[in-house]
């Protein structure tokens, strides 16, 4: 999806903003033409702390340009994760940054389409719903059963099953994974 020049940026981007925002409290500007990063496009921001996960907050789809949308996360990522104290200025040296920038999603009518080794879920039923992104199956072991049950549960507050039900709205997307960890 991107080219490595342009994951290059997006990572030093990243880095700068938390850096700045934490150290200062302050945004630093960034502004550029090319198209590529001035693209609409979703994102997400994972932090790591040795090898931990230290915060993680994103966008699946958004108006704004993706470089604009990766400052934003990388602030709420290190600062605003609700399961996470902020990031502070000790730790700066020890988090390693993620960077998922996402495709549009598409609807699924069956779990078939799911491919779990590539793809990204959604699921919404109701007024709840939840996201894996497609990282989070190789990373944790899960069967396609097994996540779409968390999915379910840890993520959307439903019963483990509720990805069987007629009326839950499945959404499947890809994402180009790329850090400043080696992959």
């Amino acid at each position: 999806m991107l080219s490595d020049e342009h994951k290059k940026q997006l990572i030093k981007l990243a880095r700068e903003t938390i850096e700045g925002y934490v150290l200062k409290g302050m945004i630093g500007r960034f502004d550029t033409k090319d198209e590529e990063l001035q693209q609409q496009s979703g994102a997400f921001v994972t932090i790591h702390n040795n090898g931990r996960l230290r915060g993680c907050i994103g966008m699946i789809e958004s108006k704004q340009k993706l470089y604009e949308t990766i400052i934003e996360m990388a602030i709420q990522a290190a600062r605003n994760d609700p399961r996470f104290e902020p990031v502070d200025e000790k730790e700066l040296r020890e988090i390693d940054i993620e960077l998922s920038v996402l495709s549009q999603p598409r609807r699924i009518n069956s779990l078939d389409e799911f491919d779990i080794e590539n793809h990204g879920i959604i699921l919404k039923k109701g007024f709840a719903s939840g996201v894996f992104l497609p990282q989070v199956a190789a990373e944790t072991g899960w069967s396609k059963e097994e996540l779409l049950e968390n999915l379910c549960t840890q993520k959307a507050g439903l019963p483990k099953d509720a990805y069987k039900d007629p009326n839950t709205e499945l959404y499947v997307f890809e994402a180009d994974v790329f850090g400043e960890r080696a992959q």
